[in-house]
């Protein structure tokens, strides 16, 4: 298979079917190399033309909460009390600066996610 730049849909498709053809292809093969190849190549198109919006803030407070199965009073140190963890996870108050920075530090929510 000649390699080139992924520059349209069609060629989209075509890279996603040969990829789906290789992927039990071995490291360090013909095959796990073009495999390697065309993932670097799919992956640049997507980032190019599948933009993902991060993640509201206090969704993504949410889902961190939910894998380390906190509850809301697990944020009150974080956040400053228990009517305004209440606050924030009902959007009726905005996240501060400092609360964004306890909540990295503290719960590791990522710091892009609490920004946007």
């Amino acid at each position: 298979m000649m390699i080139k730049p992924i520059k349209t849909k069609k060629d989209y498709e075509a890279a996603l079917k040969k990829i789906e053809a290789l992927l039990d292809a071995k490291l360090n093969t013909p095959n796990g190399d073009l495999l390697e190849i065309l993932t670097t190549l799919v992956e640049a198109y997507e980032q190019k033309h599948f933009f993902i919006a991060p993640p509201d803030p206090i969704e993504a407070i949410k889902f961190r909460m939910e894998q380390l199965g906190l509850k809301q009073s697990d944020l009150i140190e974080a956040l400053g009390g228990k009517n305004r963890v209440s606050e924030i996870l009902n959007h009726k108050r905005e996240l501060t600066a400092k609360m964004m920075r306890e909540l990295y530090k503290k719960f590791n929510v990522p710091a892009d996610s609490l920004l946007s």
